[in-house]
């Protein structure tokens, strides 16, 4: 006779990909600034949005406030960060030391297939900056901070990636909160620039570059907020 086999009870993976999913909706919709820092994040609202039960949606938000883009306080709930001018200052200041760095390691590890992934990314944010509209406009700001995404791919340190995967969706945040323009604060030549110095494997120029990028887009930071959307229509659902 076979001995009887003990079931052990399995990990509920379709539970961690629903929570997976709703903290990707809420992450692109922080990024591209449809959801405006202070926002408060009903578990209740957010599980009836998606068909799943608050635990699923708390573990999403749980995600979220790892990566210091949404804060969960005892007793209210659960908010989208709303970063103050001190915490904005830190942010940009965490990309001066960093970004410099990825820019020269990118510069040295340049294939011909990250030229031409660079040349058609630069292509697509032209193509969103000439459109008008609220959807063109949030698509161009999520475009240039993928741009910087795509240095630190390409700089070839994942961990650099994930602190910068963090940077730019809290910089989202302090422009969303302080942005003048209402655009991406990317001059359209910047990214191109930053590019040219990259393919001549110049990576001071490139280092320099994009420091001159980062400054320029807190110079159009005033410290004022900015408004919402409701949730349903911010997660397009």
């Amino acid at each position: 006779m076979k001995p009887a086999i003990e079931t052990v009870p399995l990990r509920d993976d379709a539970q961690d990909d629903r929570s997976q999913l709703i903290r990707e909706a809420l992450y692109n919709a922080i990024v591209e600034r449809r959801l405006a820092p202070g926002t408060k994040l009903i578990e209740t609202e957010v599980g009836e949005l998606f068909d799943v039960s608050r635990t699923v949606v708390r573990a999403a938000l749980q995600m979220l406030a790892f990566e210091g883009l949404v804060k969960i306080e005892r007793n209210r709930g659960a908010f989208i960060a709303y970063p103050s001018p001190d915490e904005a200052r830190q942010i940009f200041e965490s990309r001066r030391v960093i970004e410099p760095e990825i820019a020269m390691r990118a510069a040295e590890r340049m294939v011909i297939a990250d030229i031409d992934m660079f040349r058609s990314h630069l292509r697509e944010e032209e193509r969103l900056l000439a459109e008008r509209g609220p959807n063109a406009r949030r698509a161009a700001i999520k475009a240039s901070g993928d741009f910087h995404l795509m240095l630190a791919a390409v700089a070839g340190n994942q961990i650099l990636e994930r602190f910068m995967r963090e940077l730019i969706a809290r910089s989202s945040l302090v422009i969303a909160l302080y942005g003048q323009s209402g655009a991406s604060s990317c001059a359209r030549s910047e990214h191109a620039d930053i590019l040219g110095a990259l393919i001549a494997r110049d990576g001071k120029k490139a280092a320099s570059t994009i420091l001159h990028h980062i400054d320029h887009i807190e110079e159009d930071l005033d410290y004022r907020a900015a408004g919402n959307a409701p949730l349903r229509q911010a997660l397009r659902l």
